[in-house]
Formats: C-alpha cells, structure tokens, sequence
C-alpha cells in the first residue's frame, strides 16, 4: 500500500473471497482469472500483498504452563531433637544409618 492511502476494506475482502475460491477451484491462476474476468496480473499482486500482511500479523500461540515435575537441587535437612541437639542430614543419606544415628542419639546424654 502506497503511504498516505487508506486500505480498500472491500477490495480486499473481494480479493481474499476470490484467492480462497481459487484456492479451491484446483483452476491454474489463468483459467480462474479468465473465468472471473480478472486481470492475472492484478491477481498476482494481490496474492503477494495478502500473502505478506498475513506474514506480518502477530500469531498468539496458546501456551500452557506445566508444574515443574523435576526435582530441584537437594537441601540437607536439619533435625532438632528435644534436648536441643541438632543433626544435619545431607542430601542423599542413608536411611538406616540415619536410624542407627537417632537410635544412638536418644540414648546418650544430652550434647
């Protein structure tokens, strides 16, 4: 579109309805266009020009966000046991041992 002039709402909608017949029709542009009595050449430039303003139009693109299912980075965990004693507990410990710990630990005297 030449600077300074307004799109043709109508032209271009009857451009648009007669590419998507033509589209449709399987016809070669020249047999479509001399069905319609249309200037080929007419139609060429309106194809390219439809074709680029839809390439300029913003796309949305429905996006759908997910809960993050991977584990992220282990912390060790911290225990304070009644008398005040505190264990930290690395990430990836041995469960028994743990147990071995706390069964050890309850039976000692107070830190």
């Amino acid at each position: 579109m030449a600077p300074g002039r307004s799109r043709d709402e109508f032209k271009e909608r009857q451009w648009r309805r007669w590419i998507s017949e033509w589209r449709d029709s399987g016809l070669s542009v020249l047999a479509y266009c001399s069905r319609r009595g249309l200037n080929p050449s007419s139609f060429y430039a309106w194809r390219r020009t439809l074709e680029r303003r839809a390439a300029e139009q913003a796309t949305f693109v429905p996006v759908h966000i997910l809960a993050d299912t991977s584990p992220g980075p282990a912390s060790a965990l911290e225990l304070v046991l009644t008398d005040g004693c505190t264990v930290r507990v690395p990430p990836g410990f041995d469960a028994s041992s743990l147990r071995q710990l706390l069964a050890v630990l309850r039976e000692q005297p107070p830190c």
